[in-house]
């Protein structure tokens, strides 16, 4: 990526799941030498730990109890070097396997939905980024945590499209679901990030949209590098 090495920005990537967020995100930091922050895999990381608990369970949440517990969670990033990209550590241990299954993600989106769990995650996530220089990627990174972002990208890709590539992943990892298990998980998660009444996925204003239902990685990190330099030009030309 050939722009000015020293300024630095920070690059929001929101979208639906399944998108390929993650994947995206943590590639386009490695080419441009940033930072990358998976909020989501934070609030997987609590709702792994609620189930642990006992708190979380058959769609239910005590959300008390939940809170109550989250003073005493870890949560940290360690880079994987045989992955070439980080893992997530719950109270000392790499968990990142277990909060990819399919009982985190149906319950997810009843952890993300609640205000005080939200507060003290995004608070964590401004202090990651207060130095700028990363690529965070999560639900409501562009429109709460960091709006004032130089860079947001929302991706979408069809609905088809990512129900296949989240089977494919969850299989590759011998996790046993079903296509249709799948599309309900997506259908639903879908509903309640919209819907949910605190940091609600949505497109930011001024969010570019990358709809990559067939497009390569390659093209994806291509078009984003370009705007990357594009914003960083102009950062330094307004000043």
């Amino acid at each position: 990526m050939k722009c000015s090495p020293d300024k630095k920005i920070i690059v929001a990537v929101d979208g639906f799941s399944a998108c390929g967020k993650s994947t995206f995100a943590r590639a386009l930091a490695a080419r441009a030498g940033y930072v990358f922050i998976d909020t989501g895999a934070m609030y997987r990381a609590v709702t792994l730990c609620g189930l642990r608990r006992g708190v979380i369970g058959d769609g239910h949440v005590d959300e008390q109890a939940l809170v109550g517990m989250l003073p005493d969670v870890r949560i940290a990033f360690e880079f994987n070097p045989r992955r070439g990209a980080s893992d997530v550590f719950l109270d000392g241990e790499n968990v990142e396997k277990e909060i990819r299954g399919i009982e985190v993600s149906d319950h997810v989106s009843l952890v993300s939905r609640i205000g005080a769990v939200r507060e003290q995650l995004v608070a964590m996530q401004r202090r990651m980024g207060a130095d700028r220089g990363v690529v965070m990627d999560g639900r409501d990174i562009g429109t709460v945590v960091f709006p004032d972002a130089e860079l947001k990208i929302f991706m979408t890709a069809d609905p088809e499209i990512r129900a296949l590539r989240r089977y494919r992943e969850l299989e590759a990892k011998g996790e046993k679901v079903s296509l249709d298990e799948i599309r309900r998980n997506l259908s639903e998660r879908d509903r309640a990030d919209r819907t949910r009444p605190i940091g609600p996925l949505r497109q930011a204003e001024d969010a570019v949209v990358l709809d990559n239902s067939r497009m390569t990685l390659e093209e994806e990190l291509r078009w984003a590098e370009t705007l990357i330099c594009e914003r960083i030009e102009r950062s330094c030309t307004s000043k």
